[in-house]
C-alpha cells in the first residue's frame, strides 16, 4: 500500500500573499531572486525581472518547482537598520507600550541591528511594510515587547535573538488569509465560522519559518502557539500547561499585551488585569515585569456608575452558574464523545472563570467602590472576553457534530454570547 503524499501548501502561490507582495511592489523594488519554473519544468519568469500583475496571471493555478516566496527578493526592503529605526521611533512615544519597554531599550537596541533576517522573512517583512504597515507595526511592536520581556529574564544573546525574531515573524501566516479575518478585532468581533479562517495562521506561520527558513525549530514552535492558552482555551491546537514552549509562553503573553494595548483603553494597569484575572491561562513568570510597571503607572481612573456596575456584575454572576448549569444538562443528552470532550472543556474553562471570580471579590457587589471601579470594570469586561472565547475554544474542540448536538452546543453559545449584550 502506498504512501500518501501530503502537497505543500507553498507549491502553488497563495493568493492574498501575492496580493500583499504585487501591492508593495508599487513602492517597493521586489525582484526575482531566481528563474520562476512550474513542476513541469516550464519557464514562468525571468530572474531579476520585477513582479507585477503578469507573474501572477501566469502563476494562477500553477504548481511550482519551487515555493515562490524562495524565488523572490526585495532590493530596497525592511532591513535590520530599518528595524532599528523602527524600534527609536516606538521608544519616542509617549505610550503605555513605550514605558513598558523603555527600561530595557538600551539591551533590545544593541541586539536588533544584529538580527539575522533571512531572504523569505526580508521579503514578507517588506511586503507588510509597503502593504499592510499596521500589521509591519504590529511586528516592531511584538520584537520590542518580547524583547523587553526576556531582558528582564535576564537573557543572553541567543535568547535574545530569539525572543526579537519570535515577536518581529509571529504574524506573517495572517498575509496568507483572506485580510477581512485579520485578528485586529477577532478576539472581540469575529462570529465563530470567520474565526475558523483566522485560527490557521499560527500554523501557516509555523510552517514558512520551519519549511522556509533556517531559523531555530524552537522559533518556528513558539510562532505556532503564539495564541495558545496554558488552560487549553487557545488556538489552534488547544494546547495546555506544558504542551507550551517556554518561547510560546511569551509570545502568548505579549500579543495578549498588545491586544489590550490596541483597545479602547490602552492602560498598563489594564493589561495586569487582563494576564492574571484567569487563573491558569498565562506563564506567572512572564507576567511579573508586566505587573510591576503597572503598578507604578499614574493613572487618573475616569468616574464609573458604581450603580449601573453592581447590577451587571449580579447579572454576570447568575450567567457564570447558568453557564454551568447549560452544561451538565446538555451533557446528559449529548449524542456523541466529541460534544461531551467541548463540553468538558468548557466546564474545565468555566470554573477557571468561577475561581478568578472569587478571587476577585466580585461576587460580592458591596466590594464596588468608586476607587475600585475602573479596574472592577477591567475584571468584568476580561470576563465577558473569555466566556467568549470558550464558546470558541468548545467548537474548536468539538470539530464536525450532527445536526443534535451543534443544536446543543449552539444553545452553550448563545446563553455565553448573551452575557455582554
Amino acid at each position: 500500500m502506498s504512501a500518501t503524499v501530503q502537497q505543500s501548501p507553498f507549491s502553488t502561490a497563495n493568493p492574498h500573499a501575492l496580493a500583499v507582495i504585487l501591492e508593495a511592489s508599487e513602492t517597493k523594488r521586489i525582484i526575482a531572486s531566481s528563474d520562476i519554473f512550474d513542476i513541469a519544468g516550464i519557464k514562468l519568469w525571468a530572474r531579476d525581472r520585477p513582479v507585477s500583475a503578469e507573474l501572477q496571471r501566469k502563476l494562477q493555478d500553477r504548481q511550482l518547482r519551487d515555493p515562490l516566496e524562495t524565488c523572490l527578493m526585495a532590493e530596497d526592503g525592511v532591513t535590520p537598520a530599518t528595524l532599528a529605526d523602527a524600534l527609536q521611533a516606538l521608544l519616542a512615544e509617549d505610550s503605555p507600550l513605550a514605558r513598558l519597554v523603555r527600561p530595557h531599550a538600551a539591551v533590545i537596541a544593541a541586539h536588533v541591528p544584529q538580527l539575522p533576517l533571512h531572504s523569505v522573512a526580508q521579503l514578507l517583512l517588506t511586503a507588510s511594510q509597503g502593504s499592510r504597515p499596521e500589521s509591519f507595526d504590529h511586528s516592531v511592536k511584538a520584537m520590542a515587547l518580547c524583547g523587553a520581556l526576556m531582558a528582564a529574564h535576564g537573557g543572553g544573546a541567543a535568547e535574545m535573538r530569539s525572543a526579537l525574531l519570535c515577536g518581529l515573524l509571529h504574524d506573517l501566516g495572517e498575509m496568507y488569509i483572506d485580510p477581512a479575518f485579520g485578528e485586529a478585532d477577532a478576539d472581540r468581533a469575529l462570529d465563530f465560522e470567520s474565526y475558523q479562517q483566522l485560527v490557521v495562521h499560527p500554523h501557516i506561520g509555523h510552517l514558512l519559518v520551519a519549511q522556509l527558513t533556517n531559523y531555530p525549530k524552537s522559533i518556528a514552535r513558539a510562532i505556532a502557539e503564539h495564541h495558545e492558552r496554558l488552560d487549553g482555551s487557545g488556538y489552534p491546537r488547544g494546547l495546555k500547561r506544558d504542551e507550551v514552549s517556554p518561547l510560546g509562553r511569551m509570545l502568548a503573553l505579549a500579543e495578549a499585551t498588545l491586544a489590550v494595548l490596541r483597545s479602547d483603553t490602552p492602560q498598563l494597569a489594564r493589561v495586569s488585569v487582563a494576564l492574571r484575572v484567569v487563573p491558569g491561562e498565562f506563564d506567572m513568570g512572564w507576567i511579573g515585569s508586566i505587573a510591576s510597571l503597572a503598578r507604578l503607572e499614574d493613572e487618573v481612573p475616569a468616574q464609573r456608575d458604581v450603580q449601573s456596575l453592581a447590577t451587571r456584575l449580579v447579572k454576570l454572576d447568575d450567567a457564570l452558574t447558568e453557564a454551568h448549569d447549560s452544561v451538565e444538562v446538555l451533557a446528559t443528552s449529548a449524542e456523541s464523545d466529541a460534544l461531551k470532550g467541548a463540553l468538558h472543556l468548557a466546564d474545565g474553562l468555566l470554573d477557571r472563570l468561577r475561581t478568578g471570580w472569587y478571587a476577585s471579590g466580585l461576587w460580592s457587589t458591596e466590594a464596588v467602590r468608586p476607587e475600585d471601579a475602573a479596574e472592577v470594570e477591567a475584571v468584568e469586561d476580561e470576563l465577558i472576553h473569555r466566556l467568549c472565547a470558550i464558546e470558541r475554544a468548545a467548537w474548536l474542540q468539538a470539530g464536525m457534530l450532527s445536526a443534535g448536538d451543534t443544536h446543543r452546543l449552539n444553545l452553550l453559545g448563545q446563553s455565553l454570547r448573551s452575557v455582554g449584550q
